[in-house]
């Protein structure tokens, strides 16, 4: 009861994990362990276990987790490769399980995804990985074969399995080699596997085991080649006329090719049963009139359809031959045309030229019977001097040509520098401008306090290497003392300053609202009740203001008239004419 318990808890808390790829680790190793424990036990404890892990459904799950994505899972294929190497230990001793879900659909299905999992591997197995995975192959149909071993019905699901048959068609000897061992393997476990599986099968394991034999020319190939057909020749003798019925020339093929390569006892004990036993009317078969027949008639049907094909082809063959034969004759007359005038224009060119030669010469003649005798020589002098200079320009234009084109080289390097750096300069002023533009608001760093230390150390240096002739090292004391006083001062007064500076922008912004609102009033004499309003102020030294010229008009207005005269007529206690019309006429700012 007590390992039931604990066998109970372990498998529950497998069942509980999250069926993805995330808890295909935890999967992994639980079963790993449970089956690692149980198989030093009882081999009733181990079936019971195997069991419960398919009625749970993590079996179902692990046989689903063959398929997932390797870059999902830690450890990749070869995770993928233990979890179906745990799947077949499982699905093997499970006791007997009458379920017909379990041998006709999830066995199966189990030996899809296998299949599928070793497909994978064979797609993989390139380059620099090709041994890893094709050991992580090897691994994955010991598996299989380590299921088939046990259900030998699930044979004929391997065969007809599209990945098993994308397997076969790989072109790798060791692959090959895996998959013969693997029927060999099987073979040598049942002695009545042959006769179990049935003849449609058994002729795809020949067809497979024949074709590798006579396409590759591996001896480890060869060896287990003839080995499994000798196993199936012993195991079941009605399939030694399978093979030659379906595989005529056998012999002869395994004899050239697989002579010497060290199974000589076994290939020749595969040729002895071949051609024993032989009836006379097989090897009538084979005769020579036969295979002449026959070789005329594969003759006739391919001579037959080459015709056909060239009867096909030939009104576009020949209207091809005709277009191609008109395009050259035309391209051959327009070639001559070109020629005849290139050679017309050269020779009118060479009697114009001679025509200029001659009536040069004819002037110059003319000229020197003409000139005096005693200024032909500065003539001819003259004459000779044009020659050479023409002659000094020419040999230096193609002197300049020759050195421009050994610099050219160097030019080119040199503009193509001057290209990078202009665009090199370009970029760096584009990011600093866009630095500015996007982060306006960063500040420059503040100084941490390793860089105050080592500012103040080689400010003392400086100091200490050059004194000041000035100031004394007290006085300079002093005066950072001072400085140090006035700047913590200017900062314990700097808040209160701008909360003033702050409060006299505020008081200066409402007062010029007020005044704005002073001047697009209306005039007194259409002034209502309700417009009384803009002529209010929430500014008190605006309404302190106003009560003062109020209260100065009003004592004006009771004064006798000789007091607003002014001047000698008006006592101490009088008011001047400006203490109340200044103060009024600042007050209102309307219309008038």
């Amino acid at each position: 009861m007590e390992w039931s318990k604990e066998n109970t808890d372990e498998i529950f808390y497998l069942q509980s994990l999250e069926k993805s790829p995330e808890s295909f680790t935890k999967v992994l190793s639980g079963l790993s362990d449970l089956l690692a424990r149980r198989s030093v036990g009882d081999q009733r404890e181990l079936e019971t276990c195997k069991q419960e892990l398919y009625s749970s459904g993590v079996l179902e799950y692990c046989c689903a987790a063959l398929r997932f994505s390797p870059a999902q899972i830690e450890g990749s294929y070869a995770s993928l490769t233990r979890m179906a190497d745990i799947v077949s230990t499982c699905c093997v001793g499970i006791g007997l399980v009458r379920d017909e879900v379990f041998h006709h659909r999830f066995l199966p299905s189990v030996v899809e995804n296998v299949l599928c999992l070793a497909h994978r591997l064979v797609r993989r197995a390139t380059g620099e990985r090709k041994m890893k995975m094709i050991r992580l192959f090897k691994k994955v149909f010991d598996s299989l074969m380590w299921i088939l071993r046990a259900y030998s019905y699930l044979i004929p699901c391997v065969l007809q399995s599209k990945h098993y048959e994308n397997v076969q068609m790989s072109e790798d000897d060791e692959i090959w080699a895996v998959t013969l061992t693997m029927w060999y393997s099987l073979l040598r476990a049942n002695s009545t596997l042959v006769s179990e599986v049935g003849l449609k099968p058994l002729t795809g394991v020949t067809d497979d085991i024949v074709y590798k034999m006579s396409s590759s020319s591996n001896p480890v190939i060869g060896g287990t080649a003839i080995k499994t057909l000798l196993l199936i020749l012993e195991q079941h003798r009605p399939s030694l006329q399978l093979l030659r019925k379906h595989y005529k020339g056998l012999e002869d093929l395994v004899w050239k090719d697989w002579r010497g390569k060290g199974f000589d006892p076994a290939l020749e004990q595969l040729i002895d049963q071949l051609q024993s036993e032989a009836p006379e009317n097989v090897l009538q078969q084979h005769s020579s009139e036969e295979r002449v027949q026959a070789a005329c008639v594969i003759q006739a049907v391919w001579r037959a359809h080459r015709t056909r094909c060239r009867i096909k082809n030939l009104p576009r063959a020949v209207s091809a031959l005709q277009r191609s034969f008109r395009e050259r004759r035309q391209r051959q007359q327009q070639d001559t045309e070109k020629r005849h005038v290139e050679e017309e224009l050269r020779v009118n060119v060479q009697l114009r030229r001679q025509r200029a030669i001659r009536h040069f010469h004819q002037r110059q003649l003319h000229l020197m019977e003409i000139l005096p005798a005693d200024q032909v020589a500065r003539y001819l002098g003259e004459l000779e001097t044009r020659a050479a200079v023409l002659i000094q320009r020419v040999w230096r234009g193609h002197r300049a040509r020759l050195g421009f084109q050994r610099c050219r080289y160097q030019l080119r390097q040199h503009k193509a520098a001057v290209t990078l750096q202009r665009a090199v300069l370009r970029f760096l002023q584009r990011r600093r401008s866009q630095r500015i533009i996007l982060a306006p608001w960063k500040d420059p760093r503040g100084l941490t306090d390793v860089r105050r230390t080592e500012l103040r150390r080689q400010i003392e240096e400086h100091v200490s290497l050059y004194p000041s002739s000035v100031v004394s090292p007290e006085g300079a004391l002093e005066l950072h003392e001072k400085a140090q006083s006035m700047l913590q001062q200017h900062l314990m007064t700097r808040a209160s300053d701008q909360a003033q500076e702050q409060h006299r922008q505020a008081l200066l912004a409402q007062i010029n609202t007020d005044l704005e609102l002073l001047l697009n009033a209306p005039s007194l004499k259409g002034v209502g009740s309700e417009d009384s309003g803009l002529f209010l102020s929430r500014s008190v030294p605006v309404a302190m203001r106003a009560r003062q010229s109020h209260n100065a008009l009003l004592q004006s207005m009771r004064l006798p008239w000789w007091k607003t005269l002014g001047g000698e007529f008006s006592g101490p206690d009088s008011f001047s004419q400006k203490d109340y019309n200044g103060d009024f006429d600042s007050l209102y700012l309307g219309d008038s």
